[in-house]
C-alpha cells in the first residue's frame, strides 16, 4: 500500500553516525572486521554506583509516572550540579528533565521559533540543529567554523548574521565534530551581540566536562544572559549513559512551563528510576568521570599523532569532546566517497565532514571513544588504504 506522508517529513534530516553504524553492522554480519570510529558514544560502563541507584529505585517502586518536568529531588540535583559546574545560581524551578537532551532542543524550537524566524547555528555542527530548525519552518543562518580560526566562531561573520528576525542562536562547546571550544572573550562578544537582538541562546553543553585544559565557560554566566539562555545537557557523554536517555535543560521559568506542556504531549516524563540514577550521578563520586577524561586525553594524543603522520592529512589537536576532524582535502574533497571507501575497503567506519554541513567539505570525523588498540588498528588500516585511493576528480594543486 502506498502511503502519502506529510510534507513536513521531507524537511527532517538524519544523524549519519547511525546510518554508518548500521552499514558497518551489516558488513560485520557478513564476516568483515570493522573498526568503529564513527559513533559518539563512550566505550566505558556506567559507573557502578549509578547502576545500583537505578536498580534500588526500581525495587523501591520508582516505575511510575513522574511530574512532566521531573521529580523534585532530581531537579534539585540538576540545579545544584549546574550551579556548581557553571558558577551560576540555579533554582530547581528552572530545570526540566527529558528523555535525552535532543528533546530540549526540539521543545525549545517548538516553543520559541515560528516559521520565518531565523536560527543561527554552527557549520560544521551537530546535524540535528539544522534538521529541527528546518522542521519548524525556520530560516537557516549557518555560521561557518574554519580550521584557520581553530574552528571557533568568527565574530564579525556572526554579528553580520544577526538581525531583527533572529530568534535563536545555537552554540556548542566543546564542539561536535571539531573538538573546539569557545574562549571567554568569544562568549563575551557573542553575548554582547545577542543582547542587541530579540534572540535567545541555546547552549549545547553536553561535552562540558570533557575538556582537556582548563574549563569551558557557559554563556549563561555572563551579565544579562541567564534569562536569555537555555542550557542543554545530559548524562550520556559525561557518565557513559547514552542508553539511559536522560537529558536536562536549564532555562527561565516561563519556558519551563512550555517545556512541561510539550513533555505531556509527547513522552509524559523521563523514566522515574533513571531520574533517581541522575541524583546519584550528579551528586555522587566523580572519580570515574576524571578517569574517563584522562583516558580520552591519552587517546587524543594517539589518534592526532597517527593522522598527522599520513600523507595528505593534517589534524588539529582537539581541546574537548572526543572527536578529531582531520583535513583530508589533499586526498579528496568528496569526503562521502572517501568515507565509503574506508569502510568498504579498509574496514574503518568514520563520518564524512559534510554529514555536519557544507563546512565539513574536505574533512572526516573520527571518534576516539574507543580503546587505544582499536584506534591504532583503525589508523593502520587508513594509512595502508589511502595510497590505493583514487578520487573521482583529481585534487588540485
Amino acid at each position: 500500500m502506498d502511503v502519502e506522508f506529510a510534507s513536513r517529513m521531507q524537511t527532517l534530516g538524519t544523524e549519519t553516525a547511525f546510518e554508518v553504524l548500521a552499514r558497518a553492522r551489516q558488513l560485520e554480519a557478513r564476516g568483515r572486521s570493522i573498526v568503529h570510529l564513527e559513533i559518539g558514544e563512550p566505550d566505558f560502563d556506567t559507573p557502578p554506583h549509578i547502576v545500583e541507584a537505578a536498580v534500588r529505585a526500581m525495587r523501591d517502586g520508582y516505575t511510575h509516572y513522574t511530574p512532566a518536568a521531573g521529580l523534585a529531588p532530581a531537579r534539585e540535583a540538576v540545579a545544584d550540579y549546574v550551579a556548581r559546574t557553571r558558577g551560576i545560581p540555579v533554582d530547581p524551578g528552572q530545570v526540566v528533565i527529558t528523555p535525552g537532551s535532543k528533546n530540549v532542543l526540539l521543545f525549545a524550537m517548538l516553543a520559541l521559533v515560528s516559521p520565518g524566524d531565523e536560527v543561527v547555528y554552527p557549520d560544521p555542527g551537530y546535524p540535528i540543529y539544522e534538521s529541527l530548525a528546518r522542521f519548524v519552518g525556520a530560516t537557516l543562518r549557518p555560521v561557518r567554523l574554519r580550521e584557520e580560526h581553530d574552528f571557533r566562531v568568527d565574530l564579525d561573520e556572526f554579528r553580520a548574521l544577526l538581525g531583527p528576525r533572529t530568534r535563536m542562536v545555537i552554540l556548542n562547546a566543546p564542539h561536535n565534530p571539531c573538538g573546539s571550544i569557545l574562549e571567554a572573550d568569544d562568549l563575551r562578544a557573542i553575548a554582547e551581540a545577542v543582547l542587541q537582538t530579540r534572540a535567545v541562546v541555546l547552549s549545547d553543553e553536553i561535552y562540558s566536562r570533557i575538556v582537556y585544559e582548563g574549563a569551558q565557560p557557559s554563556i549563561a554566566a555572563l551579565p544579562g544572559m541567564a534569562e536569555r539562555t537555555i542550557i542543554m545537557d545530559g548524562l550520556s557523554k559525561t557518565y557513559a549513559m547514552t542508553g539511559w536517555r536522560i537529558g536536562f535543560g536549564v532555562m527561565w521559568p516561563g519556558l519551563v512551563e512550555k517545556m512541561a506542556q510539550l513533555m505531556i504531549n509527547s513522552s509524559s516524563c523521563a523514566a522515574a528510576f533513571a531520574q533517581i540514577a541522575t541524583i546519584a550521578a550528579l551528586g555522587g563520586p566523580q572519580e570515574a568521570v576524571d578517569r574517563m577524561v584522562a583516558e580520552f586525553r591519552a587517546r587524543r594524543a594517539v589518534i592526532t599523532d597517527e593522522l598527522n603522520r599520513m600523507e595528505g592529512v593534517r589534524c588539529r589537536m582537539p581541546r574537548g569532546a572526543f572527536y578529531v576532524f582531520p583535513n583530508v582535502a589533499a586526498v579528496d574533497r568528496d569526503v562521502r566517497r572517501l568515507a565509503a571507501y574506508l569502510l568498504d575497503e579498509a574496514g574503518v567506519a568514520c563520518l564524512a565532514g559534510t554529514s555536519f554541513g557544507p563546512g565539513g567539505e574536505g574533512y572526516l570525523r573520527f571518534s576516539y571513544a574507543t580503546s587505544p588498540e582499536n584506534i591504532r588498528e583503525g589508523m593502520r588500516r587508513v594509512r595502508e588504504a589511502l595510497p590505493a585511493y583514487r578520487p573521482a576528480v583529481p585534487a588540485g594543486p
